[in-house]
């Protein structure tokens, strides 16, 4: 039987204990090194994906240029034509052109119409007062649509410099200041349609309504086109035209797009109304262009707001990321060459 002596005893106790130290300092060099290589494998990925996103904003910037070239040749071919009208029927309107990508994916290019709505921002003028026919015109659009909740006055008072309320129907910073969480009104043109879930009285369900037929332009005067019109919008232009006879309208402008103001105004539908060229067009000012870029399994999406002026110049007046699911038309696909 071997028996240990004090000394010996200790060195081993010793070694014991530096061994543990070794193995511990081990384990810890470990897991710094599998963090490290974590925290560099997120930032990888973070990068990669960044990149990715860029490179599809980027493709979405080629989209748009491409969408401003159709708006001109659109332009340039009407003057050609003699004829400066804006509808349906053309090409811009109709379809949604996929162009294919170098890489493996398409770019999918939607444009539409926006001056067949009713400008929100017409309802206040730059002297501060308000625009009767507009005003008039949404009180009939919302009567159309069976919306109570919501007043036009709301929609002034958002509008208008003062904080004072229009009528009893309006809604100021008195209103929206009691709101969970609060909020003040605007006082200024409405910079995007969205605004509208701020007013006193809209619900979803409202706005989902609403959205179709109003649009926030950041100028006032463009009118609203004719020949893109809404079957809502139509109604709203008098008190006495019924659905029926927007119906009938809409179905002859499917078949004959409308080339001078004074034959809209001339169909029998109108009969009797009195009603005037002032606030109507057969151009389109402001468009949008859905892009939709899908490529290496990812989706980037951009909606763009832009202006085409007298001369057939196009310029983006904003851009939104923010939006889903906007593509619609039916496709037409675009080769290469």
């Amino acid at each position: 039987m071997i028996r240990l002596t004090g000394l010996t005893a200790h060195r081993l106790r010793q070694k014991g204990v530096a061994l543990i130290m070794v193995l511990l300092a081990m384990a810890l060099v470990v897991m710094l090194a599998t963090g490290m290589a974590h925290q560099q494998s997120i930032r990888v990925f973070k990068a990669g994906h960044y990149l990715a996103q860029q490179q599809g904003h980027s493709i979405a910037l080629g989209a748009e240029a491409f969408a401003h070239r159709i708006l001109v040749r659109d332009f340039e071919q009407d003057r050609e034509d003699g004829l400066m009208v804006d509808s349906p029927d053309e090409f811009w309107a109709m379809y949604a052109a996929v162009l294919p990508l170098d890489t493996s994916g398409v770019a999918e290019v939607q444009i539409d119409d926006l001056s067949g709505r009713i400008n929100l921002n017409d309802l206040v003028g730059l002297n501060g007062q308000v625009d009767t026919m507009t005003r008039d015109r949404l009180i009939r659009l919302l009567r159309v649509l069976g919306i109570t909740a919501v007043s036009v006055d709301a929609l002034i008072d958002w509008i208008d410099a003062d904080d004072q309320t229009i009528s009893a129907y309006g809604a100021e910073d008195g209103q929206y200041l009691m709101a969970d969480p609060p909020y003040r009104a605007a006082n200024q043109p409405f910079v995007s349609i969205t605004e509208l879930r701020l007013i006193e009285g809209m619900t979803e369900e409202i706005y989902v309504a609403l959205r179709p037929h109003v649009i926030a332009l950041p100028v006032s005067g463009i009118g609203i086109n004719v020949n893109t019109a809404t079957a809502p919008v139509l109604m709203s232009l008098h008190d006495d035209m019924t659905e029926a006879q927007a119906e009938s309208i809409l179905a002859k402008r499917e078949d004959q797009r409308f080339e001078n103001l004074q034959d809209f105004l001339a169909l029998p539908e109108f009969a009797g109304m009195g009603l005037r060229t002032t606030g109507l067009s057969l151009q389109t000012r402001f468009f949008e262009v859905v892009s939709r870029i899908t490529y290496d399994n990812r989706v980037v999406t951009m909606v763009s707001t832009v202006f085409r002026n007298t001369e057939g110049e196009v310029r983006t007046v904003q851009r939104d990321t923010g939006q889903k699911n906007r593509i619609t038309k039916e496709p037409y696909s675009i080769s290469e060459g």
